[in-house]
Formats: C-alpha cells, structure tokens, sequence
C-alpha cells in the first residue's frame, strides 16, 4: 500500500512513496503461480529469520546491475555520474559503511547489520560484450505508472509499461543474472519493486528519476539515494516496515523491528512511540520506512536474513557462476 507524503517541493507534492504493494497485488491477481512462489519463498525467509537455518556463506554477494534510463526529455537522460553516485550508496547502505549509521539509537546499536550485500554496475551484456551496464532509450511516454490493482483502465491496472520496448520502455535484461533497474519518469511515485517470485520480464526496480543518486537531478528530500535502498530491499523481500497495515496489526515478518502504527515521514525524534512499543518506539530510521533519505540508515538483522535467504532460492543465481559472468 502506498501513502501520500506531506508537502515538500512542486515536484513531490502529492506524490506517493512506494508502489511495491500494488505491483504485488497487481501480480497476486493475474500470475496463477505467483502465489504459490510467494508462499516458499516466505517459508524459506521465515526459517532464517527465526535462526532455524543460517546463512552458509561468508563470502560478499555481489549483484551484477543494468540501469536502464528511459528518458522523455534532456534532463530526464540523467548523466553516468549520477548513477554512479547511486551504485555508491547501495555500497555503502548494504554493507553498512555509511556515515549517518553512527545516529542510530544505541538501543539498536547492535541489531543494525551488514547485509554482505554489494552492487556493481555490469561490465557485460546479456550477449557477454562488454558493457557500462547503462542503457539508454529516448520515448514518446511523458510518464509512466506502476500497477495499480483499483485502476479501471486494464492498462493501469498492469502498469509496468516502462519495462517493455513496445510500450516506450526498455525490456529487461535476464533476471537471474542482472539486477534491472529502470530510471524515468514515475506519474506520482519515488519507486517500486518486484518481490522475488514474480515473471521475470518484470522483476526489478523502478525509481523516478529525481529520486535517484545524490546529484544531477535528484531532488531533496529524495536526493540521498535511500529511495532505491529501499527498492532493492523490496526485490530482496523485505516488506515495509509497519507491515502495510494501519493500526497496529501489520507485521513485516520480522522479530527485531518493533510493531509500529503506520509509516514514518520527514524527520522524526526519538522516541517516537506508537502501538505500545514503549519505551524506545519506532524505528523510524530503518530503510524500510517512509522517512527522508536523511533520516533513514539501518537494516537490521533480522532483516538481512531474510535477504539472505532469497539466495536459496528465487535469487540464487546471483550466488553461482551465472552472475559472475555478468
């Protein structure tokens, strides 16, 4: 579920923070077996997280990543360095080598994990040339929309137009190798992600283009590069952090995250206390909330073996020669 964000600039007034529910939705109700993937996947993440089944590797999980910029406009065609600038905070975030992680409240000092996760910008394509892992496609779309399961319009409803050529958007590369990320236009959101489990012709991540990397066309309070670490901890199955559901009765399957209310936005002080989570609250601070990227710097580890599971299983190509070929 997605939820308007209060006023900041003209550009993200009334824009929504993250489709991710509706795609999932979108993909529960016309994909037959999509359910059924969700389910193994979700029984595989729940042994992790629980401590039944450890991670085995010691070893850094590298992801090969095509950025796909579709671009209507000059200013939309984002420079290389400002996809760099993202790639570097992915780095950073995922494995904890961020500088804002030493705000994180000291009761959660400890929790606050590397997720052994790092990204890199393909060096070869699907047809093994080489590559800057950046593709770029001028269109005729002005804007593009996730799936929206309540549209009335069936074009609405499937969204993802972005991720296919016939639609003005760029086909994915294979995604059992290559981490696809689009970049473009996004008619009132910041991003959305697949969940493991989902078409491959679909799976991966979108972000909006001035909500991507730190510089060029970044724009505050978006501009720290958080909105694509959230993404990508959606395509590693992490849900939202209040669960997607109002009212104390989310769950985002995950012991060491405190039940909260609802989404986080702006900036919040802590404590910030909802749902009886007293006295230390919400962590708010956590990626997977809706707070600024200036507010946000923490997975947990209950989180990170959740990641870590989906390479048993839906991203296990990632951890076997397939991936390093890319």
């Amino acid at each position: 579920m997605s939820h308007e964000i209060p006023l900041r600039t003209p550009f993200f007034d009334h824009v929504d923070w993250c489709g991710t529910m509706n795609a999932h939705q979108e993909l529960l109700d016309t994909t037959p077996d999509y359910a059924d993937n969700r389910a193994l996947i979700e029984e595989s993440a729940s042994a992790y997280e629980s401590g039944e089944r450890r991670v085995a590797r010691a070893e850094v999980v590298d992801i090969p990543v095509v950025v796909h910029v579709v671009y209507s406009n000059d200013e939309q065609n984002i420079s290389d360095a400002q996809i760099y600038s993202q790639i570097e905070v992915l780095n950073r975030d995922f494995r904890k080598r961020n500088q804002d992680v030493i705000n994180v409240p000291g009761v959660w000092q400890g929790i606050a994990a590397d997720a052994h996760i790092s990204f890199h910008l393909a060096a070869t394509d699907p047809l093994n040339r080489p590559t800057n892992g950046i593709t770029r496609t001028r269109t005729t779309v002005t804007g593009f929309s996730a799936p929206d399961p309540r549209a009335l319009d069936p074009e609405k409803r499937k969204g993802n137009q972005v991720k296919f050529t016939q639609s003005g958007g760029q086909d994915a590369w294979p995604a059992n190798a290559y981490l696809n990320i689009w970049v473009c236009r996004l008619n009132e959101l910041l991003g959305y992600a697949q969940f493991p489990g989902g078409p491959g012709a679909t799976d991966g991540v979108v972000i909006t283009y001035q909500g991507f990397g730190t510089n060029g066309t970044a724009t505050a309070p978006f501009n720290g590069g958080r909105t694509a670490t959230h993404e990508v901890g959606h395509w590693l199955n992490l849900r939202h952090i209040w669960g997607d559901r109002k009212g104390c009765t989310g769950d985002d399957f995950v012991a060491d995250t405190p039940n909260q209310v609802g989404p986080n936005y702006g900036n919040q002080v802590f404590p910030h206390v909802t749902c009886g989570n007293g006295p230390n609250g919400d962590m708010f601070m956590n990626y997977m909330d809706y707070t600024d990227d200036a507010a946000m710097f923490m997975f947990t580890e209950g989180q990170v073996a959740r990641m870590h599971s989906t390479f048993d299983n839906a991203r296990m190509t990632f951890t076997t020669p397939l991936a390093v070929l890319a």
